[in-house]
């Protein structure tokens, strides 16, 4: 068990990153562009890059630093590479990304962000005709079906494809001669267009252009495909109009992108201190100091102090080098991951009211631990805030999550889950504020369905309860 999985947190699948450039090392600015993108996949990383005849793949277990030992070498012109948390199909080398395949209509490498709800009934459907898959992964989906399409060029199959799966996916692929960028028609999972002096890049994110020293210029908008090659880049809307319905997952702004990332416009820095403000107006707590549980509470903390007027103070030490330590997950070596991991303060908490923030609870455990670490060390009252509503449903759009029955807000109530983790208050951001923090995106064109289950792409029955698409 990784150690990580300890911490009551969600987890986004992947980050996934495209350039097409014939003046710069392809390979060097795929590996800086993953490495920004490290915070949204640490269990394997992979680097496919070609000339438009040969593909040269490198791939690897582990952080992008354990994972690329060796960058590739093939002098090339294209690249994409994906950094991999896995949702879908377990954790083993057969499923890392880019997918590379060979197949009659030419070559392509694919790196896929999301999780596909109709990937089961697909691959089933492939296999009683014949298809072949070598690993656990919905992504396989994707690959099979652009092999098998009818169309003539290598971009209207990807449409074909695009236009056949279901659910969350953010689409990087290189093929003979051209780099596509692809966004389900929700844009539940973020993609971005970006240019080099003189090329263009495609990211999850935009903190990753800063690193290569790219200009951001737009978002993919959700249903849009875009192909760019020698003559710049095209872009197509391949999916049906009355399929385009935009869901961007909200969690973007509350967890899984970096804080110097703008998603969809919104600002990801802005929307977390502005819904520590909104924690503050819904609950004008009176205390001495206000902490967050480092470091995905951090920004919301500083939103709070902001506005209340209340200090700011680090209470909490992380200790950020014992990330991929492997533990057994029981209740008393959970409690020592997580005082491995972080340190209180007494000299600081001591005989303090404090403000608690965290970005979100979903089983409680970690919580509790946390909240019994600062009271050990002399804290008087724990006021617990949440940026973020309860999560009472399961993510079938890309997120690592429990199953429903484990989400504690599901079976417990507000009063109940502060008794279980022992702090003095508890409060959740209000659905409302959320959207006020949130407040360059319009309500209707977030995803709250983790909140209250309503889910914009259909979940079949046999996801509904979080049981995820594996084959072994």
């Amino acid at each position: 068990m990784n150690y990580d999985s300890v911490f009551d947190k969600w987890h986004e699948e992947c980050g996934v990153f495209g350039i097409y450039d014939r003046t710069v090392d392809v390979a060097r600015y795929v590996y800086w562009g993953l490495f920004a993108l490290q915070h949204r996949g640490q269990e394997s990383a992979g680097i496919a890059v070609t000339d438009g005849h040969d593909v040269e793949l490198k791939k690897g277990m582990g952080l992008l630093t354990e994972a690329i030992k060796e960058l590739p070498s093939l002098p090339s012109y294209m690249g994409t590479g994906h950094v991999r948390y896995s949702t879908t199909g377990s954790n083993n080398p057969r499923n890392i990304q880019p997918l590379v395949i060979h197949y009659q209509g030419g070559q392509i490498a694919v790196a896929h962000n999301g999780n596909l709800t109709n990937a089961l009934s697909i691959r089933k459907r492939l296999e009683a005709d014949g298809s072949i898959f070598q690993t656990t992964m919905d992504s396989e989906v994707i690959v099979n079906l652009i092999a098998r399409s009818k169309a003539e060029t290598q971009a209207e199959r990807i449409a074909d494809a695009a236009r056949q799966i279901e659910g969350a996916f953010s689409l990087v692929i290189t093929t003979n001669d051209s780099l596509v960028g692809v966004r389900d028609p929700q844009g539940f999972r973020p993609l971005c267009l970006g240019k080099t002096e003189n090329g263009y890049v495609l990211s999850s994110e935009s903190c990753a252009f800063d690193a290569i020293k790219a200009e951001f210029i737009r978002h993919i908008d959700p249903g849009e495909m875009v192909i760019i090659d020698d003559s710049g880049v095209r872009s197509t809307i391949y999916a049906e109009p009355e399929k385009i319905d935009k869901k961007l997952c909200v969690f973007e702004y509350i967890y899984f992108a970096r804080g110097d990332s703008h998603i969809d416009g919104q600002s990801v820095y802005q929307s977390r201190l502005n819904m520590g403000r909104e924690l503050y107006n819904e609950t004008k707590y009176d205390a001495d100091i206000v902490m967050s549980i480092p470091d995905s509470g951090t920004t919301a903390a500083l939103g709070y102090a902001r506005a209340s007027g209340i200090p700011f103070a680090e209470g909490l030490v992380k200790n950020r080098y014992s990330g991929r330590t492997f533990i057994k997950p029981n209740q008393e070596e959970r409690e020592l991951a997580v005082r491995m991991k972080l340190n209180a303060l007494p000299h600081i908490v001591g005989g303090k009211r404090i403000v608690l923030i965290d970005d979100s609870i979903v089983r409680g455990t970690t919580s509790g631990i946390i909240v019994k670490m600062l009271k050990e060390a002399g804290a008087k009252e724990i006021y617990m805030c949440i940026s973020s509503p309860t999560i009472e449903y399961s993510c079938h759009y890309g997120i690592d999550t429990s199953v429903r029955k484990e989400l504690i807000a599901a079976t417990h109530t507000v009063d109940e889950i502060r008794d279980f983790i022992k702090a003095d208050k508890l409060h959740y951001l209000s659905r409302e504020g959320l959207c006020r923090a949130v407040s360059d995106i319009k309500p209707d064109d977030l995803c709250f369905a983790c909140f209250n289950g309503d889910y914009s792409v259909a979940v079949p029955a046999d996801q509904e309860e979080g049981v995820k698409y594996v084959l072994e």
